[in-house]
């Protein structure tokens, strides 16, 4: 079972990834995972992705199919998949579906979180983050019991520069431009399913497990 998980910034996608990958044992795919994967172990693919990011360009789409396709083809996408983060271009998409097509293969469902901008506003910029044990907050969800403190270690919570509020919703102008167009790609290969990704957690992937089935 070969899917693509889609959505705007703060939509969910990688809590929904991980009780996908724990329901139906695939992998769950990220391209930003692999693009770090690559730099630390300092392969091909990863110095040469390293001199984009360090450059604070995007990395090229071409570079970015490469390293998303060759992950493909590990033994343990065998039985399938859950790619997040890639395909974010139509390009991209047009080039997964000739690689996957080569293979004998394709992707079997397209799940599209569909959270309103007002909604992916207050959840990327409520985020807290602890400064010194990494345990992750939220002012309106998962307040700390005391304000800017963290409950765990004690130590300050912070904002981080990607979710403050310029950053975020250039993020999400970036999403609307680049990736959004692939919700209309993949209407017309009739293999996309909408979720309405404000309905919690456990709702959200109840309509995933119905849509894959159990």
């Amino acid at each position: 079972m070969n899917l693509i998980l889609l959505g705007p910034p703060g939509a969910g996608k990688g809590t929904q990834a991980a009780k996908i990958v724990e329901k139906y044992n695939i992998p769950h795919i990220s391209t930003g995972d692999i693009f770090r994967e690559n730099i630390k172990n300092g392969t091909e693919l990863g110095k040469k992705a390293k001199e984009y990011m360090n450059a604070g360009q995007l990395v090229p789409d071409e570079l970015v199919i490469e390293i998303a396709t060759d992950r493909l083809t590990k033994d343990d996408c065998t039985d399938g998949f859950v790619l997040d983060g890639f395909p974010r271009t139509v390009f991209q998409a047009e080039e997964l579906d000739k690689f996957l097509s080569a293979m004998g293969s394709k992707i079997d469902h397209v799940l599209y979180l569909d959270v309103n901008r007002e909604e992916l506003m207050i959840r990327i910029t409520g985020r807290r983050i602890c400064t010194n044990c990494g345990a992750s907050f939220h002012l309106v969800n998962i307040p700390p019991k005391q304000d800017g403190i963290c409950d765990v270690c004690g130590a300050e919570l912070i904002q981080r520069k990607d979710d403050s509020e310029e950053t975020a919703s250039n993020r999400i102008e970036v999403y609307n431009r680049e990736t959004k167009p692939l919700v209309e790609y993949y209407e017309k290969a009739g293999n996309l399913s909408h979720i309405d990704g404000t309905l919690g957690l456990e709702n959200e992937f109840n309509a995933i497990v119905g849509i894959l089935g159990e």
